[in-house]
């Protein structure tokens, strides 16, 4: 597969980057290669190999949701938060936290 200097601009468009004349072919050279070797695996014969989707036995485990007694209640956990200043603490009965964006 050929990478053209138009695959090149639209992938630097949709990444946000500006690239020079002298990026622009390197990244082509860099793109056929990578391309070049993972087509490598066209040439495997994977006839009666199943796909492996999950290296892992992994399954979820489920378990009923139930509400547990609680030794603490709102108004200790409401404590726990250090006092208004600014971004944190507590107000209107809820956690204040400083911005994370």
């Amino acid at each position: 597969m050929e990478i053209t200097r138009e695959d090149i601009d639209h992938l630097a468009k949709l990444s946000d980057f500006t690239l020079s004349n002298e990026e622009a072919e390197s990244l082509k050279g860099d793109l056929e290669n990578i391309i070049k070797y993972i087509s490598q695996l066209n040439e495997l014969d994977t006839e009666g190999v199943e796909p492996t989707y999950q290296v892992f036995e992994m399954e979820n485990i489920w378990r009923d949701d139930e509400i547990l007694p609680q030794d603490a209640n709102r108004e200790q956990l409401l404590n726990l938060a250090p006092a208004y200043q600014g971004n944190i603490g507590t107000q209107d009965n809820q956690i204040k936290v400083p911005k994370v964006l």
